[in-house]
């Protein structure tokens, strides 16, 4: 847990262990991707207004090196916190003040769900991502994709299992105008799911987030 109210950080701490769901606490954020990075973690919970630097600028710099589930807990309740957080790389969030026990079911949530993920090695070979060629890869079959297909297939790949809002897909493409409206993002998304589910149609690796955009889960 990266929190920088000890006091608060304790009393989590405590009501969690009942659980079986051992806490370390540490204050601050520089602190805690050293810990991250000599440490093995299962979830990481995130405070956002913390010393030194921002929880939403600390979360894609754990995403550079870890997948470790992040939950944001946080007093503040401005939307657009909880979508950008959505959309750097958190799993979940959870405005405070918040019942203890709403922790431990997300955390549970979040652990149950990833034991069903796929391990990293089977997950790479669902998608392969050659960018020289302009070519993703499903389950070893090759995708025929538009560039702007490629581009918003190849963005839900590299955030797996992460939100992605519709305009981030929009600006982090050169081959989609930046007037493009969010419905047309809707279109190339449907046009993906046609074409991955010609190679396995019993699942749907796009799942839509209500109001801000998708997720890809591999």
């Amino acid at each position: 847990m990266i929190e920088d109210d000890r006091e608060l950080a304790e009393i989590i701490a405590g009501y969690l262990k009942p659980f079986d769901i051992e806490t370390t606490i540490v204050e601050s954020p520089y602190i805690g991707l050293s810990t991250l990075k000599t440490k093995k973690f299962e979830l990481l919970v995130l405070d956002l207004t913390l010393p030194e630097i921002d929880g939403l600028e600390l979360i894609p710099i754990i995403r550079e090196s870890s997948d470790i589930p992040i939950i944001i807990s946080s007093a503040r309740d401005d939307i657009l916190d909880k979508v950008l957080g959505l959309e750097r790389g958190a799993d979940d969030y959870l405005p405070k003040p918040y019942n203890p026990r709403e922790l431990v079911a997300r955390i549970k949530s979040i652990l149950k769900r990833r034991i069903n993920i796929p391990s990293t090695k089977e997950e790479s070979s669902l998608f392969e991502v050659n960018k020289e060629q302009m070519q993703i890869y499903f389950k070893n079959e090759p995708l025929s994709l538009t560039n702007a297909e490629f581009d918003i297939l190849s963005l839900l790949i590299k955030r797996k299992n992460a939100v992605v809002s519709r305009e981030d897909l929009i600006y982090s493409s050169e081959n989609i105008d930046d007037d493009s409206s969010l419905k047309n993002i809707d279109v190339i998304v449907s046009r993906l799911r046609q074409k991955l589910a010609k190679i396995d149609d019993k699942k749907q690796y796009i799942k839509s987030i209500r109001g801000v955009g998708y997720q890809l889960f591999q």
